[in-house]
């Protein structure tokens, strides 16, 4: 088809907003968060030495909802406590299949309670132990964490909270050191913008409002990208009314890994994926059922699916790291009984409440049960409702639990993400640190959260203390290049006619037919979204194949990925929720051919539960346990992938 261009002749032209600032935050989760609150404690103090530093946020939604904890936690996942972080590096390269880069995640767990502190000095309930070790929860007080009080664990790296304002509360405090004047709600980023005369530098990003008619422009020395990881990329397990159910934020668009990817930043183990198994249909969390109320989880028939025959067959192509029983290992073992027909597979929350109950009077065990369904009401209230419409009381009767699609995001149970600057103290390689803590191979290109590879397991607190300190590296950063100024290579004029663009198909076309849905010029974000779901189901491995995908299907899968990007440039959109959805999926495009071309450029099948090469099935250390990183080169469009060594730092 003919290649269109916006001339503005079919849709109005919007207003051009430059802000110009010297750090640009983009994201409003948790990572941001952080990064807000510590950019700006340090700018004071460069202030009071003479220099002013502007510290910008834009994010996509509202602060208070943004991110991956937008609906509220009921625990937070990483709290080192009495813990080592040397513990910490082995329990994250255990579950990752032995290959995470060992700085970066020691450097989080050296840092990562100081802010879990902050959660609870800004308002936080944590529970906590009373002196006979009962359980208070948040609402009871006792000591503070920072005064010696003992919170309860969940598990040896979790503590518990009531968490439904989580997300409130952190961003309340992240709005007000920044001031909601330097703060740019419900904008939506396309792309970030290299600068025209210093190669290999970033200068700034442009988006669009979600509300109003204007593009805005952000020129600045530095950036701060916590866009967070991807949903929807592949086609969900729930289909039709449960579309938008999902056990990820279904507003997390790939973002992060596209507008990182589009301007050349190195890349690194993007053939990872997190592939959760929870509540069937409703994704209902499953760790506090597990950790806290000591629910097990077996077959139908009543057995525990990581023993016996499907333990020893796991350990034949997967060992050493089988017997470690992480997170992908146990989604194997679990698909292994569901093949041989011993499903539903059922997480016993009646039996679990039973055994907590023997030693419980009725006001304690009327706690408990507020306590099971406060998991819920704290960050999935989708799962109660199903409960409630299959007419399910999950203290008499067990639940389904099921692996979801696949998710990529790297601050959970998965790494995916960019390479970047680690710290120069732990005795790393020296290619591993280039100056910035949390730099990417882009100069002044930041990266945190989600999208900081190879280092997963950080979780909300962890993404909190993450953007805590990618901040104090992009303000080293900052005041040892304070004479730069941003000069974008683009107008600003032509990226705002690519951005309204699919205004323009619309108007343009949309008379061609009599129903503007289906049109011969243009397609919908719905229909493309559809295309995308179907080939990355089918060809990289989805639910429809078990998570199974081989160097042929993954060849025929890129080759339509490429054709369904070129079908892209013509998406059309009838007002701003369908340009938000054209541009996200237009990421999401992005974030998958990454994942792809690398589990193509792997073989050996590094995350079984995960994914599975069929022509590569077993883990392969002699050849594969390294780092796969890719680049994507702007000038050229040419993508690469080769290996990193992996080196071990913690025995």
């Amino acid at each position: 088809m003919e290649k269109e261009t916006c001339t503005f002749s079919y849709c109005k032209r919007p207003e051009v907003v430059t802000i110009e600032s010297d750090i640009l935050i983009v994201g409003g989760g948790m990572s941001a968060c952080g990064a807000a609150f510590e950019a700006v404690r340090w700018a004071q103090a460069t202030e009071k030495a003479g220099k002013k530093i502007k510290i910008t946020l834009v994010d996509k939604a509202a602060m208070d909802r943004s991110g991956a904890v937008a609906m509220g936690l009921s625990a937070i996942n990483t709290y080192m406590g009495e813990n080592d972080p040397a513990d910490y590096v082995r329990y994250v390269r255990g579950d990752l299949m032995g290959i995470i880069r060992e700085d970066i995640v020691y450097d989080l767990g050296r840092h990562v309670d100081d802010s879990v502190q902050l959660f609870e000095e800004w308002g936080l309930p944590v529970w906590k132990k009373d002196e006979a070790g009962h359980t208070l929860d948040g609402a009871a007080g006792g000591a503070k964490l920072k005064d010696g009080g003992k919170p309860v664990r969940s598990g040896k790296w979790q503590i518990m909270i009531n968490g439904e304002s989580y997300k409130v509360i952190v961003a309340e405090a992240a709005k007000k050191a920044l001031g909601l004047e330097n703060i740019y709600e419900r904008v939506f980023i396309t792309k970030f913008l290299l600068d025209e005369k210093e190669d290999n530098r970033i200068a700034g990003a442009i988006g669009f409002s979600v509300r109003e008619n204007k593009v805005y422009l952000f020129k600045a020395n530095a950036i701060l990208s916590g866009c967070g990881g991807a949903v929807n990329v592949f086609r969900p397990r729930s289909t039709a009314e449960g579309q938008g159910r999902a056990w990820y934020p279904v507003w997390n668009s790939g973002s992060g890994y596209a507008t990182g990817a589009m301007v050349g930043a190195e890349m690194t183990m993007m053939e990872n994926r997190f592939v959760p198994a929870r509540f069937k249909d409703g994704y209902g969390p499953v760790g506090a059922w597990f950790l806290f109320f000591k629910a097990k989880a077996t077959n139908a028939m009543g057995e525990d699916y990581c023993a016996g025959e499907n333990f020893e067959e796991t350990k034949k192509l997967y060992s050493p790291y089988a017997e470690k029983l992480g997170t992908c290992i146990r989604n194997h073992m679990m698909m292994m009984d569901m093949k041989k027909g011993k499903g539903p597979i059922l997480m016993n929350t009646d039996k679990a409440m039973a055994e907590l109950a023997k030693t419980m009077d009725a006001k304690q065990i009327k706690h408990l049960e507020a306590e099971a369904w406060e998991d819920f009401l704290d960050m999935c209230i989708g799962q109660a409702g199903v409960w409630a419409g299959m007419d399910i009381e999950p203290d008499k009767a067990p639940s389904e639990i099921m692996p979801t699609e696949p998710y990529l995001l790297g601050s959970h149970a998965g790494c995916a993400g960019f390479w970047v600057s680690g710290p120069d103290d732990l005795g790393a390689p020296a290619d591993w640190s280039w100056g910035y803590n949390r730099m990417s191979t882009v100069k002044g290109l930041f990266m945190m959260g989600d999208i900081c590879g190879a280092s997963g397991h950080k979780f909300s607190s962890g993404s909190h203390a993450e953007g805590r300190i990618a901040a104090k590296g992009a303000l080293a950063f900052v005041l040892d290049n304070k004479d730069f100024k941003p000069t974008i290579s683009k107008p600003a004029d032509e990226i705002t006619a690519e951005i309204y663009l699919p205004f323009e198909l619309y108007e343009k076309y949309k008379n061609h037919s009599t129903a503007p849905e289906v049109n011969p010029n243009y397609i919908k974000p719905r229909m493309l979204q559809a295309r995308l779901q179907k080939i990355a189901d089918e060809y990289f491995g989805g639910v429809s194949t078990w998570y199974m995908t081989s160097a042929t299907l993954l060849a025929e899968g890129l080759k339509q990925l490429a054709m369904l990007k070129e079908d892209a440039a013509k998406t059309a959109a009838k007002d701003l929720h369908e340009l938000l959805r054209a541009w996200e999926n237009y990421h999401r495009i992005w974030a998958l051919e990454a994942h792809a071309r690398h589990i193509q450029f792997r073989e050996e099948s590094r995350y079984p539960g995960y994914y599975y090469r069929g022509d590569f099935l077993p883990i392969d250390d002699k050849n594969w346990k390294c780092f796969v990183n890719s680049r994507f080169d702007p000038k050229t469009g040419d993508w690469k992938c080769f290996k990193k060594d992996y080196v071990q730092l913690v025995d």
